[in-house]
This record gives structure tokens, C-alpha cells and sequence, in this order.
């Protein structure tokens, strides 16, 4: 099977338009609507229906998308394992806003030279593991507890501890604190819509409410962050919960305030994810730079879940 024709295929899928996989894949919309006809007639199915949105997948192109990824990645593996040294290094850092992301441009600031790939999967802790163990990436951050038994390929060492604060508008009853205690936070809405109702994070968020006698609020449809940033700026009782490093962008007028939470500080912490086998240089420069930004890290006060006190 022509395997561009599937790269074509996927990022068709992934975009939903032909003429944005060809500006990501550098061809013209042309090639690439001539690559979808060719894998098309070889399959004798039709995987896409065009629509005045853009293109939308068949049942069968349904169908074929997840072994269509499959194919890439295993033609990915098969090329990493020849080239460690020279193919880009793939880290998931989970969302480009948290920490990881901001932890891993650091690291690429001090190494310019490095071709890096930056991906963000949309997946649990499960399906992370699952991909590094595939070598789809390199490595990815995520809550491992102590106790979680890992694959015998795979390794994970703590990463990142960062505090959470609390983020406001200018009309709530917290805004002109200059730091709250998590007790503070019992009730007032710490409203997070979108978040996962199960999975490690679910578990953390859970078990701080509990602790704290916070109540979090997962209702509503979700909009983005810009929605979000901006409900909370018009509204005298919406409050969120933001990691301390977390990047956030919004216009002045919102004059929303990031107050720290502290005597504890709630951290939610990640792990750094890879294959112990891998071979791959600058991914051990990685691990090392993580390691020391963590021993550099200064700890006051802090709550941890009560699974990263468990032994193994």
C-alpha cells in the first residue's frame, strides 16, 4: 500500500479539508486529491464524503482510518530503529499549555540544534504508555502513582511538581487576595468545564475536593479556554483552577487575577514516560535536564494525592 497516499488519507481526516493537508503536507490540493482518488480506487471503497465544511469520513473511511494510523506508525518504527540519532525527537507534553510544554521549550532553548516534533495526544495515562511503548513517541508526561505496574519496557521518573492557583475576575470574592489557602476555596464554584469524570487527573481533582470540601464543577459544553477566560471575567463567582506555569493569553480588560494557593500548595504531579531501551541521545539529555530543573526546585508547603505516598 502506497503509504502516502495513507499520510494523505489521515491528515484529510485529522483536518477535515483537503486544501489544509495539503498546506501540512507541502502539496497541492490537486496531488492531494489525486492521492485520495488513487488509494480510493486501490480499496474500491469511497472514504470521504465532500460537504460545504470540507470533507467527511465514509463509514468505511471510518473504518480504515485507525489501521491507516497503524500503517504510519509502524512504518515509523521501522525507520526510527535504524535512525535513533537522527530522526526527530517526539515528546508528548499532554497540552501546549501546562508545564511540560514549558519545561520541554526550556530544554530546547538550550539545545536550538535538536530537531524536536511536539505532539499533544489525546489520550489517558493507558494510551500514553501504549504509545511509547509502540515508539510512536519517545516519552510523555503523566500522573504514574507508585504502585501502577509498567510495562517491562517501560520507565517513569518524577518530573514536574507544579502548584496550582486560582484564577478570577475582578468582581470575585477572592480577587484582591494575594494568596488562599485550599480551605478558602469551600464554597465557591471552581467551575472546569470538560474535565475527564474518570482517569488520573479525574481521581486527583476528586480526592483534592474531598480533602478540601471544594466543589468542582464539570458541567456545561466546552467552548475553549478563550470562552472559559472569558465567562470568569464577566462573572462574581466563577473561579478555575490554572497550574502556575500554565500559559494563558487575554486581553487587559479582563483584569483577571492568578492568586496562589499555598499553606499546602495542591500539585499535581508528572512523571517523564520512555522506554527504558531507548536509544535515542537526546532524549537522555532530556531526562537529565528534567532531573536537574526538579532538584532545583524549591518545596514549601505542598499536597500531594495520597497514591504518591503509597509504596510499590
Amino acid at each position: 500500500m502506497d503509504l502516502d497516499a495513507v499520510r494523505t488519507f489521515v491528515a484529510v481526516a485529522d483536518t477535515g479539508q483537503f486544501q489544509e493537508a495539503a498546506a501540512a503536507l507541502s502539496l497541492t490540493q490537486q496531488a492531494v486529491s489525486k492521492r485520495i482518488a488513487t488509494l480510493e480506487k486501490d480499496l474500491a471503497v469511497r472514504l470521504f464524503t465532500r460537504t460545504a465544511r470540507g470533507a467527511r469520513l465514509t463509514i468505511d473511511g471510518q473504518a480504515f482510518l485507525p489501521h491507516a494510523r497503524e500503517l504510519l506508525r509502524v512504518a515509523e518504527r521501522a525507520d526510527a530503529s535504524v535512525r535513533p540519532g537522527r530522526r526527530a525527537l517526539r515528546i508528548d507534553v499532554v497540552n501546549r499549555r501546562i508545564a511540560t510544554a514549558v519545561l520541554l521549550q526550556d530544554f530546547y532553548r538550550t539545545r536550538p540544534d535538536l530537531e524536536l516534533d511536539v505532539v499533544t495526544l489525546d489520550t489517558d495515562v493507558e494510551g500514553a504508555i501504549a504509545a511509547v511503548e509502540a515508539g510512536t513517541i519517545d516519552a510523555t508526561f503523566h500522573g504514574v502513582p507508585p504502585h501502577r505496574q509498567l510495562p517491562e519496557a517501560i520507565a517513569a521518573a518524577p518530573a514536574v511538581e507544579e502548584p496550582h492557583e486560582l484564577l478570577v475576575g475582578p468582581r470575585h470574592p477572592l480577587a484582591g487576595a494575594r494568596s488562599v489557602t485550599p480551605e478558602r476555596l469551600a464554597g465557591h464554584r471552581i467551575w472546569m468545564p470538560g474535565l475527564a469524570a474518570r482517569g488520573e487527573v479525574a481521581d486527583y481533582y476528586a480526592e483534592f475536593a474531598a480533602v478540601f470540601g471544594v466543589t468542582i464543577d464539570m458541567l456545561g459544553p466546552v467552548f475553549g479556554n478563550e470562552a472559559l477566560l472569558d465567562e470568569i471575567a464577566d462573572s462574581a463567582d466563577l473561579a478555575t483552577l490554572v497550574g502556575a506555569n500554565s500559559r494563558y493569553m487575554w486581553p487587559d480588560s479582563y483584569d483577571l487575577r492568578r492568586i496562589p494557593i499555598r499553606d499546602p500548595s495542591p500539585i499535581y504531579p508528572l512523571s517523564m514516560i520512555r522506554r527504558v531501551d531507548n536509544p535515542h541521545p537526546a532524549l537522555a539529555e532530556l531526562r537529565e535536564f528534567v532531573a536537574a530543573r526538579r532538584s532545583g526546585t524549591a518545596r514549601t508547603a505542598v499536597w500531594l494525592p495520597s497514591w504518591t505516598h503509597r509504596a510499590n
